[in-house]
């Protein structure tokens, strides 16, 4: 007999073997029919799987995050299988779910169509309807190299794993393919699935190896949840901040510095508006800014670590016949900062902030608009403090985030992601940081998520996740406990006992990337950003040239204001400059003529609530600049007219 525990706490007792499947089955009819996989002492694990000892057991569906990855790696082989009956001399490589669904890489001396997606979709649905039984079997290395052995990737990838080794396959009628799984029992229960795009994608992600054709697909349990996805994915097109950038004059990426934006005067005023108000915060919160070189010489990374463990996505030079780099991250050069005097322990904690441009290395086809870029402005902060300083210091950094994510309308979930495989330091003191971090979580009462290995390579840290308003979720902020660089830095200040001690350090962002943040915000409102975020929060338009003195002696009123302001002069009929600054996404439009002239008003229309009439101009300037002092965002109201 075996001894279970359940997520839920129940303790169960099953005979040696009994499934995972089995125990679903034993729980509840319902249960096993919509369960994924299952997940044993936290690893997720195949339904099939036999349980020979005690454990802890989670039944997995749909709705987890294990079962997820098991239903659309099960997607990705039915996606193989139909290429491969549709292009049988294709050669087979990975197929991996992701988080937005499933991808299949093949070597194939074509690139596929609109018209070949819809064809490999028709065969996968075949292959749905033959409710084939998935069925999984173990092989020795030497078995599977002959089974294989028409499969040169699949080859490769089993050469690479360790001698002696039992090496897992699944199968779906005459189908088969190289998988540690977990997989559906059946193809019957795929039914909800749409194939999305192809790219190239380099074998193992390496430049040195040939170039493959990916196809990308996502899949759901039910085929409402997929339709509802497709909506949001047709919505995300039109919010596309790429596309956007260009309409609203933000920011351009030219032949001449791929991965490098330029900003163009209106994306200036945006950026600026971000920094004013970061600035503004981190003043309140007792940061004291500072600004360190882009270069910095080579004894600098190695002793941080950097020239290590992050020289591939370093830029390099050499002055003087000595080797320099361009910083990928601010830090080291914040620790010579604190380095520059001596501190004692009255000081601390001391918060630093700086607005650091820094450029790292990234493959030309990872590049993304702002999304992924070579240079960025992190809006970076270290905090050194002693060690019962941290969870005070934590607990400041959780209300400053919060209070910027609000302000914004995002929703965020928190994750705490612990040593990755490439760290430096003792395992001892990575321990003492990770639990530091659970334990000032735990303490504060916030719901978080572990994500093992995710670490940076110095320390544990906790990460933002923000979801936007089509739901979807981007890494921003992020709070990294630091005992390392201290460490190898030495740094010191004088305890209250007059003898040297170590600080700790917090590493923090809460934009993570200005632009990156400006392209997370332009789609998240569609470019129709908030009245204080504008680059230009009123459009003011007179109804003919008669009447350009008052749009000017209007438009000098507002900027007197801090009211960003601008004028159309051109000689339009007046409908047709309303719709142009309608599609500009400025909050405000004002009309002025005659009448508008004479009695000193001013004819509003709101992006919130359309036509509303005449007001004076002092009460108008008054509405508007309450909403940019109190950074009100009303966003979250509006019915979003220029993403239709």
């Amino acid at each position: 007999m075996v001894n279970i525990i359940l997520k839920d706490g129940t303790k169960k007792e099953y005979d040696k073997g009994t499934s995972v499947l089995e125990v679903a089955q034993n729980l509840s009819s319902g249960l096993a029919r919509v369960a994924c996989a299952g997940k044993i002492d936290g690893e997720l694990v195949d339904l099939r799987i036999p349980l020979n000892d005690d454990c802890n057991l989670e039944i997995l569906t749909f709705e987890d995050d294990g079962g997820k990855w098991a239903f659309r790696h099960t997607g990705a082989h039915i996606l193989a299988q139909a290429v491969k009956n549709l292009y049988p001399d294709v050669k087979l490589a990975i197929g991996p779910a992701i988080q937005t669904g499933f991808y299949y890489d093949f070597d194939i001396d074509k690139h596929f169509t609109e018209e070949d997606l819809a064809n490999i979709e028709d065969e996968m649905k075949k292959i749905v309807k033959a409710k084939y039984d998935i069925e999984t079997f173990t092989l020795s290395k030497e078995e599977a190299l002959k089974l294989m052995a028409d499969e040169p990737y699949k080859i490769e990838l089993i050469n690479d794993l360790p001698e002696g080794e039992i090496i897992r396959f699944y199968k779906q009628g005459d189908f088969v393919d190289l998988c540690a799984g977990p997989h559906l029992l059946n193809t019957k229960a795929f039914e909800a699935f749409k194939l999305l795009s192809t790219a190239g994608a380099y074998w193992k992600g390496s430049e040195k190896n040939k170039m493959l054709c990916r196809i990308y697909g996502t899949a759901f349990s039910k085929k409402a949840d997929l339709k509802a996805y497709l909506e949001r994915i047709e919505e995300a097109k039109k919010r596309d901040h790429r596309k956007l950038g260009k309409e609203l004059e933000l920011f351009v990426i030219m032949d001449e510095g791929p991965g490098f934006p330029f900003f163009l005067p209106k994306g200036m005023l945006l950026k600026n508006n971000l920094i004013e108000y970061w600035r503004e915060l981190h003043q309140k919160a007792g940061y004291k800014e500072i600004s360190t070189p882009i270069i910095l010489n080579k004894e600098l990374w190695l002793t941080s670590g950097h020239w290590e463990h992050y020289r591939e996505n370093m830029y390099t030079t050499i002055i003087d016949e000595m080797d320099f780099a361009v910083k990928p991250m601010n830090c080291p050069g914040c620790m010579l900062v604190y380095k520059s005097k001596l501190h004692s322990y009255k000081d601390l904690p001391l918060r630093m902030g700086e607005l650091g441009l820094v450029h790292r290395h990234e493959l030309s086809g990872a590049l993304h608009g702002l999304m992924r870029v070579r240079n960025f402005t992190q809006d970076d902060a270290h905090i050194f403090m002693l060690p019962n300083q941290i969870k005070a210091e934590i607990e400041n950094i959780m209300k400053l985030i919060d209070e910027v994510y609000n302000a914004f309308g995002f929703k965020y979930r928190v994750e705490i992601s612990t040593k990755p495989e490439d760290s430096i330091g003792e395992e001892s003191v990575w321990e003492t940081a990770t639990q530091s971090l659970i334990d000032a979580m735990t303490e504060l009462g916030y719901d978080y998520k572990i994500n093992e290995g995710d670490g940076a390579f110095y320390g544990p840290k906790i990460d933002f996740k923000l979801e936007d308003s089509l739901g979807r979720t981007w890494q921003c902020g992020t709070i990294q406990l630091d005992f390392q660089l201290p460490e190898r830095f030495e740094l010191e200040y004088i305890g209250s006992d007059g003898e040297k001690h170590r600080p700790v350090m917090i590493h923090r962002v809460v934009f993570g990337s200005i632009e990156r943040f400006i392209g997370i915000i332009t789609e998240h409102f569609a470019g129709a950003f908030p009245t204080w975020l504008a680059p230009v929060a009123v459009k003011v338009l007179p109804i003919s040239d008669k009447y350009a003195e008052y749009a000017n002696n209007v438009a000098d009123q507002l900027n007197e204001k801090g009211i960003r302001a601008e004028i159309d002069y051109r000689t339009e009929k007046i409908g047709y400059k309303i719709r142009e600054a309608r599609m500009e996404r400025v909050p405000y439009i004002v009309v002025v003529g005659l009448e508008e002239q004479e009695t000193n008003t001013v004819s509003v229309r709101s992006r919130q609530k359309g036509e509303e009439g005449s007001f004076p101009l002092n009460e108008f300037i008054n509405r508007v600049e309450s909403e940019i002092n109190t950074r009100f965002n009303y966003h979250t109201n509006i019915t979003n007219e220029f993403s239709k």
